[in-house]
């Protein structure tokens, strides 16, 4: 289970330990800064930015389930996010994280980083890291590998993490890596 226990990614080690490594340390990275926080935590916001550390659970399950679910196998949107109505709300998973309890937001973002991790081996025993995407760029129509994904949904989770170290200090002072 995703917990909050971090451990550094090795220094010396093959491609797929390499990549899934730096994404379960930024998982578990963004579950430190939401640990003990109650619904008004995880509301706040910093300066004239919308951006909650709800929110970036939500939206970072729902990113998991978008890249490694209907990107790279074809699979449905989960269930969760089936019935959103984009068109109306193009930040739907931002927003509707106001709606939920802290419990439901980890429980979402816990779960899918698990179904994430089983999707993820399914394509390394497929294909490995060159294992090519069941859905192309939507720009470019090119093939889009794991390897890719990987890298991408690293970034992502870098990205948002930086975020969410400057809203948990304004929340509480809480401060750390």
């Amino acid at each position: 289970m995703l917990t909050t226990d971090r451990v550094d990614p090795p220094s010396s080690a093959d491609g797929p330990t390499t990549l899934l490594t730096f994404l379960d340390f930024h998982r578990r990275t963004l579950l430190q800064k939401v640990d003990g926080l109650d619904a008004a935590g995880l509301a706040a916001t910093l300066g004239p930015s919308t951006i909650t550390l709800g929110g970036l659970l939500h939206h970072l399950a729902y990113v998991e389930d978008h890249w490694f679910g209907v990107v790279l196998h074809g699979d449905a949107p989960g269930a969760w996010w089936a019935d959103a109505d984009w068109a109306a709300d193009r930040d739907w998973e931002w927003t509707a994280a106001r709606t939920l309890s802290p419990d439901e937001l980890r429980h979402r973002f816990v779960t899918t980083a698990a179904r994430s991790d089983e999707r993820i081996a399914a394509a390394l025993a497929a294909g490995g890291l060159d294992a090519v995407a069941h859905r192309r760029d939507r720009d470019t129509g090119e093939p889009v590998s794991l390897r890719w994904i990987l890298v991408h949904l690293v970034e992502e989770y870098a990205r948002h993490n930086g975020h969410a170290d400057l809203i948990r200090e304004s929340v509480d002072g809480l401060t750390g890596e």
